[in-house]
Parts: C-alpha cells; sequence; structure tokens
C-alpha cells in the first residue's frame, strides 16, 4: 500500500512538472528574448539569528529545564545564562526558477550537536506562484509554527506542542519533498495548498529508519479579511507502525486605531505518539490508544510607538494545553506565558523579550521533569 503511494506521488509530480513545461502563452506568442537563463536574476544573501537569555527558575526545587530535584541529585541549576539559537542561513538564487537555502544553528555545539546543528538544506523551484517544489531538508508545512519564519519568535519559545509533534516526526525540520502556492488567482478568495512527502525520522539523518514515508497535505484560505483558517493532516510512521496526525489553526489581525494592533492565533492538533510509543519494549499497547493532543491560542496586543530607536511595545500572554498520552495515561499539561516585547527595529531585527513561564500539571512526578515549575526568563534577540 505505502509503495502504491509513492508511486502515485511521483508520478503526479512528474506529470504536473511536465504539463506546466508545456504551457504556452495565452496569446499565442513566446514572449522570451533571452536565450540562456543560466544566471538570470542570480544572486546570493546572508541572514542570521542571535538569541541569548537568561533564566531563572522561580520553583523550589526546579532547574531551570523544569526537572524536579531533591537533595540527592547532582543537577541542580536554577539560573544561567544561555545561548538558544544562533542561526546562520544563506540563501543563493540560480536564476529565476531555482534556488538553495541553508541554515545551521551552532548554538548546539553547546551541547551534544548530533543531528542538530543542519536546520535547512533544501533545493526550491518556483514556476509560478501556483506551483512551487522544495526537496532537502526544510519544515513541512504543519500548521502556524511551521509557516512563520524561522528568526522571528514573538515571545519565549515555540508551543510545547510544536515540540512534542516534532519529536514524532510530524513537524520540525525534515528530509523529503514539498510541493506548495496558491490556488486562486488575485481577485478571489486567497486560497493556498501545501502538499509533501518526507521520511518521517527527523533531521540529519542519513537514511530512512523504514521503507515507509509520511505523506501530509495543508489548504489555508482567508475566509475573510484578516482571517486565515488552516487545516493539516498526515499520515506516517516512525519505525514501528503507521499513525497519523491533524489539526486546524485560525489567525487573525485587527487594527484598533492609530497606533494600536490586535493579533490572535490558534492551533488544536492531534496525533499518534510516535515518539512514546517507541519507547515500549513489553507489553507494548496498540499505537492506536498511543495518542497526544493540545490546542493554544496566542493574542498579541502592540503598541506602534514609531520611534527613531523604539518601534513598538507588545503585550501577549500564550495559554496551551497539552497531553502526550490521554487515552492511557491522561496528565494534562498546561502552559501561561505572560510576555513583554520592546522592538527597536521594524520586524523584529531587534527585541527584548521578559516574562515567566508557568506550568501546571494535573499529577505531577517527582524527580523529572513532569512536574509544576515556573520559569522567569530575559531575552535579546537580534535578526540580521
Amino acid at each position: 500500500m505505502m509503495k502504491k503511494k509513492c508511486l502515485l506521488f511521483s508520478f503526479l509530480l512528474i506529470f504536473s512538472l511536465s504539463a506546466i513545461a508545456q504551457q504556452t502563452d495565452i496569446a499565442g506568442i513566446d514572449r522570451d528574448t533571452i536565450t540562456n537563463y543560466s544566471t538570470y536574476k542570480r544572486s546570493i544573501g546572508f541572514a542570521g539569528l542571535l538569541q541569548t537569555r537568561f533564566l531563572a527558575s522561580l520553583s523550589d526545587k526546579v532547574d531551570i529545564n523544569g526537572k524536579h530535584f531533591n537533595d540527592a541529585s547532582t543537577s541542580k541549576n536554577t539560573n544561567a545564562f544561555l545561548l538558544k539559537r544562533v542561526r546562520l542561513q544563506v540563501k543563493g538564487n540560480v536564476n529565476d526558477h531555482f534556488a538553495a537555502n541553508i541554515m545551521f544553528n551552532f548554538a548546539e555545539f553547546s551541547s551534544n550537536p548530533a543531528n542538530k546543528v543542519l536546520e535547512n538544506a533544501y533545493v526550491k523551484y518556483t514556476l509560478s506562484k501556483h506551483f512551487q517544489v522544495q526537496a532537502g531538508q526544510f519544515r513541512p508545512f504543519f500548521g502556524i509554527e511551521d509557516a512563520l519564519p524561522v528568526d522571528v519568535i514573538r515571545t519565549f519559545d515555540y508551543s510545547n506542542q510544536y515540540y512534542a509533534f516534532g519529536a514524532s516526526g510530524w513537524q520540525s525540520f525534515q528530509i523529503g519533498l514539498s510541493l506548495f502556492g496558491d490556488v486562486t488567482s488575485t481577485g478571489q478568495m486567497p486560497i493556498r495548498y501545501y502538499l509533501g512527502v518526507y521520511n518521517g525520522n527527523n533531521r540529519n539523518e542519513s537514511s530512512d529508519n523504514d521503507d515507509a514515508k509520511n505523506f501530509y497535505g495543508r489548504i489555508e484560505a482567508e475566509v475573510a479579511k484578516k482571517l486565515i483558517v488552516g487545516v493539516n493532516a498526515a499520515v506516517g510512521s516512525m519505525g514501528n507502525g503507521q499513525g497519523d496526525a491533524w489539526g486546524a489553526d485560525v489567525v487573525t489581525t485587527h487594527k484598533l486605531g492609530n497606533r494600536w494592533q490586535f493579533s490572535l492565533s490558534g492551533e488544536y492538533k492531534n496525533g499518534s505518539n510516535l515518539s512514546l510509543f517507541n519507547t515500549f519494549t513489553t507489553n507494548a499497547p496498540s499505537l492506536s490508544k498511543v495518542r497526544m493532543h493540545g490546542f493554544y491560542v496566542f493574542p498579541i496586543l502592540r503598541y506602534n510607538c514609531n520611534l527613531p530607536r523604539l518601534r513598538g511595545i507588545e503585550f501577549s500572554s500564550r495559554y496551551e494545553y497539552l497531553d502526550l498520552n490521554y487515552k492511557l495515561d491522561k496528565n494534562v499539561r498546561r502552559n501561561i506565558v505572560p510576555n513583554i516585547s520592546l522592538v527597536f527595529a521594524d520586524d523584529f531585527y531587534a527585541a527584548i523579550q521578559t516574562g515567566v513561564s508557568l506550568n501546571l500539571y494535573d499529577r505531577n512526578v517527582p524527580l523529572s521533569t513532569t512536574y509544576d515549575s515556573h520559569l522567569y526568563y530575559l531575552q535579546l534577540q537580534v535578526r540580521f
């Protein structure tokens, strides 16, 4: 069954490329006057992100990673300065159709860098706004956080949901092939599609860990002015069993007078917890019983100062609900992250953020990260 899906996907891709390549001008006239497109619009650009932070645990006997400890524990680190992200990105255009993107996160060298440092590494082919292909290592478009630029972080970090579904291969950096583009034309309700196939065993792996592949699809539509709704679905595996995941999300933005702006995003996801399922060695339950789900809402209120050195102030407070094993061992994690951002350069090219991350569990597990914790943070991020 999986081989048939792979063959069908390959056939559709080849057919689409050949059909589009054979299209002629609507008026029947060849408008091309360039005889060699090898270096047409060739360029190269560099970008980067530096995100450094200070963390302090506000909970008794809980370290900065949220792990509970006792007097006998060897690790009791309750405050620290850290480099969270030191990203360098290289973007190169071969011509008007072919481009490449490579991105490294050098902060990973501070810990075990195995399978971590290289993040983006893909080739992109753009025929038109309706048809684009990228192949290599990238983030599959499986929700709001995958569609946002990797170097713009509006609060403390990505959601816990993002990391949980990434650990099971549903999102975050994966190796494969993706098709995307606009469905509608100018003047119609904007609708955009995303389709893809990838290994599903996460980034920087030399090969897949099984013959199965992950398939995903996403449709998003701007159903009203400044109101975008998206739905996602995926099937795949991570070495054991065939699972699935799905979700829906919404993003809206509104101006409140000349200076104030309000934006709201929310997302729900439900999927097989493949990472947890792979930890079972004996008496393993059915994969259909090992599922996770969660949602978050993320309101942001921004005041545009428009001063020469201070461009804006953002107030936000993300609320998140997540349960990593809700069918077999329900233990809900609730996360509240009130945050204040001072934006010193447009488009978050320089910002200072401070706030607290409050984690509350239905049931604490001593000497583990499944434990109530409160964390203060102060971070500086600069894009260039």
